[in-house]
């Protein structure tokens, strides 16, 4: 039987506003919940990352799966698919049976909450279980992977868009507008500083020789994108401010930069991947942190849920589930193909470095093509308004 208690309803409220070790001593609460739902994905993630890069040691008992080929079908690429398969799996099942989940205290509530013991030995089957597939499944498993994880970059984009909106429209409420029109004015500043700069660092680390046209134009494309929703914004029928751009600007150039970064090692034009193709503490370090925050990214997502909501629900049941718990499934399930695919370079074809992620072409014209679908959706939630309004009075 799982262990745990029931709570009520004013029980909830204490322990969602309690501390840390409150909320993981009851077992039936969501807030807990999600915590071990990440440490779940992040060991699925550390699981096939081991298996990829050292999963030679693991060969002996790889060959145990008749699937497996004297276990070269069960390391590397594959090894990361068949992590990812269990993963994705996992995920997707609680999907089905928590979503349209509404009421907490509900049989489906509880069981998002709790059933660890449950919920564990379902996860570990999961995971074996790919390995019991035969090589045509996985592949097949890895093509569709590259639509999935599409998906979860389409949701994470729109998720950050609207949170940089909802943090402009606190700036502009009307009590707090005078008192923070100043703190507006500096973040907007800063944000387009560090725009600016970030440009000129890739044009220095990344532009070495006039040959380099793909990088000058992704780099150029970049700052002429920043401009482009500067003007938007500021025009006199939007009037989002400045905040808004600014903030797309520092998204934008972040992602342009990995974009480039994620350029084979060897081209000429990327010397900081040249610098980095020994693997050293610094390469072990900006691995990690990659790892780190791409579990955090699918988790803050996954919470996230009210982005997604066409109406909002104005009147707020006390009774009510914190998140949709089907939709943060979802999003999980969809990460477990991200994670695959970074870990693979969008590639399943050909094998990555150790201590790589998110490298290659395919890693690197993904992130672009990204790159410019957060400027068009930006663009269209600044002017969709206007749009829709002119075409209601015709």
């Amino acid at each position: 039987m799982e262990t745990g208690t029931s709570i009520d309803k004013n029980g909830y409220e204490g322990i969602k506003n309690g501390s840390w070790f409150s909320q993981f001593r009851n077992g039936y609460n969501p807030w807990m919940a999600r915590y071990v739902y990440g440490l779940i994905f992040l060991l699925a993630n550390l699981l096939a990352w081991a298996l990829r890069d050292y999963g030679q040691g693991a060969l002996t008992e790889m060959r145990k799966f008749k699937n497996c080929k004297e276990g070269g079908e069960c390391l590397g690429t594959e090894g990361v698919l068949r992590v990812s398969l269990g993963c994705f799996l996992f995920y997707f099942i609680m999907f089905l049976s928590t979503v349209g989940t509404s009421k907490t205290q509900s049989s489906r509530d509880k069981w998002h909450s709790g059933w660890w013991f449950a919920k564990l030995f379902m996860w570990l089957g999961l995971t074996i279980f790919p390995f019991l597939l035969p090589s045509s499944i996985i592949q097949l498993y890895g093509e569709i992977a590259h639509f999935g994880a599409g998906v979860f970059l389409l949701i994470q984009l729109i998720s950050i868009i609207s949170f940089i909106t909802w943090l402009n429209e606190c700036f502009q409420a009307q009590k707090d507008a005078e008192r923070c029109h100043v703190h507006v004015m500096l973040l907007a500043t800063t944000a387009y500083t560090v725009c600016i700069l970030g440009v000129i660092l890739m044009y220095i680390w990344y532009v070495p020789d006039p040959s380099c046209l793909l990088n000058i134009f992704f780099i150029t494309w970049t700052l002429f994108l920043i401009q482009l929703m500067t003007s938007i914004s500021l025009h006199p029928k939007i009037n989002a401010g400045f905040l808004t751009p600014a903030l797309m600007g520092l998204y934008v150039v972040f992602i342009c930069w990995c974009a480039i970064r994620s350029e084979p090692v060897g081209e000429t034009c990327n010397r900081k991947a040249e610098g980095s193709s020994r693997t050293d503490w610094l390469t072990i370090i900006s691995f990690v942190v990659a790892l780190v925050a791409m579990v955090i990214a699918t988790f803050s997502t996954g919470v996230d849920s009210q982005c997604f909501q066409f109406r909002k629900d104005e009147n707020h049941e006390e009774d009510a589930i914190p998140y949709g718990y089907g939709f943060f499934h979802f999003v999980f399930a969809t990460g477990a193909m991200y994670f695959a695919m970074l870990l693979v370079g969008w590639n399943i074809h050909h094998s990555m470095k150790k201590w790589t992620i998110d490298v290659g072409w395919t890693s690197t014209w993904v992130r672009i093509v990204n790159e410019w679908l957060a400027v068009g959706v930006y663009i269209w939630m600044l002017v969709a308004p206007m749009v829709l309004k002119s075409r209601q009075t015709t």
